[in-house]
């Protein structure tokens, strides 16, 4: 698959850099920044197909923003990083999933090693 074409200002055809995607993820939201809110700031970049935002204490200040668009999700990112909503900057990032499951494997990973130290954990004389 060929990363998508933007023209330049010159006419001539712009390959995206092949992390560019539909998906962002926003982090350092206020927390209580609501879904609403959420469509005016980012919805004047394209048409959106769906935002997520983060409600556990865990993801709470973070959400998803999908895009129809990839080209319309990169005039997102350009613009809105360090965008200032409520006294926060945002941090807009295209979504990697890969990144992301390799860093939940590397916490199971964590977990379970310390599960087998703690259980097999006999002190030495």
């Amino acid at each position: 698959m060929q990363a998508p074409q933007l023209l330049s200002g010159r006419g001539r055809p712009q390959r995206l850099a092949p992390e560019v995607s539909r998906v962002l993820y926003v982090r350092n939201l206020p927390f209580k920044v609501n879904g609403e809110e959420l469509y005016d700031i980012f919805g004047k970049y394209g048409s959106i197909r769906q935002i997520r935002k983060g409600t556990s204490p865990t993801t709470r200040g973070t959400a998803f923003v999908v895009y129809d668009d990839v080209f319309d999700a990169k005039a997102a990112v350009d613009q809105l990083s360090g965008f200032n909503v409520a006294g926060r900057y945002l941090v807009v990032l295209y979504y990697n999933p890969t990144k992301a499951q390799q860093r939940r494997d590397a916490m199971a990973a964590k977990e379970t090693l310390e599960k087998l130290r703690a259980n097999n954990y006999q002190p030495t004389k």
